[in-house]
């Protein structure tokens, strides 16, 4: 019988900000945490209550185990894993959050046919909107697939994909935070250049993205409807999106989603 619901093996940006959201859930003594450097994990424990122990421990004593490693360093990770998750006697699952990293390859570093959960989540999860997708293998059970997204459903949204979808669903929900947060940035430079408090300048910017986001959630219209729905003829919006077409900015974003979804399928393979 497993002591904790959770064992954190790592507890960096991404995995501190599924902690907290599994804290919302479940009780923070459930939640086992590990880090290379302990004091990561320990200032952690001591904020939000978990329990702070070794990644054999958390390997031994969870119900499911985050994979919470970098790509290159997870087999090195899972090799000192193996003899003790080749002892247990109960049932676990293993999750992992390692970008280009197939099921079928995790399972070869683990050393066995292991239940294993793939999730590529993003920092939004940090505030409750992450968008986080996943694919399971068919040694997980769907009751613990169903008590696994319960726990951690205050991170936001969740969306199953084949797995061979996951490295391109991680280029636009996973990597695109980055690309929006450039063009906040880039609309609050623009607002400051055009006399606007730098602090404003970042609020209208960040509010407008959030609102437009929500808008085409609700709305379910396409982007280019929302976008001719604001372009009055002969009016600011649409000498705004003309120099954005001259610029290419619509294929330069394109372009962006495909380099990274390239990067994640090389990550999978070094």
């Amino acid at each position: 019988m497993s002591q904790y619901l959770f064992g954190f093996v790592g507890t960096g940006n991404m995995a501190g900000a599924l902690v907290r959201a599994a804290c919302q859930k479940v009780a923070p003594g459930e939640i086992l945490l590990s880090n290379r450097t302990p004091a990561k994990a320990e200032a952690l424990a001591a904020e939000l209550g978990c329990v702070v122990g070794t990644n054999e421990e958390a390997a031994r004593q969870s119900r499911y185990i985050f994979l919470g490693v970098k790509p290159q360093m997870m087999a090195g990770v899972l090799e000192s894993l193996r003899p003790v998750l080749a002892d247990r006697q109960d049932r676990f699952v293993l999750v992992s959050m390692a970008a280009g990293l197939t099921m079928e390859t995790l399972a070869a570093m683990a050393g066995g046919t292991y239940p294993i959960i793939r999730i590529m989540p993003n920092t939004a999860c940090a505030v409750g909107a992450g968008m986080t997708t996943y694919a399971a293998n068919d040694l997980v059970m769907e009751e613990e697939l169903s008590e696994f997204l319960t726990a951690m459903e205050k991170s936001g949204s969740w969306d199953r994909l084949d797995e061979h979808l996951i490295n391109a669903a991680s280029a636009v929900a996973g990597c695109g935070g980055a690309f929006i947060w450039q063009v906040i940035e880039a609309l609050a430079d623009g607002g400051v250049a055009c006399g606007l408090p730098r602090q404003k300048a970042l609020l209208y910017a960040a509010k407008m993205v959030e609102g437009t986001g929500k808008l085409t959630l609700e709305t379910g219209l396409h982007p280019g409807v929302l976008k001719d729905q604001v372009c009055s003829p002969g009016g600011s919006t649409i000498a705004g999106v003309r120099v954005l077409e001259e610029r290419g900015v619509r294929g330069a974003v394109m372009d962006a989603v495909i380099a990274a979804e390239r990067r994640n399928g090389e990550l999978g393979k070094q």
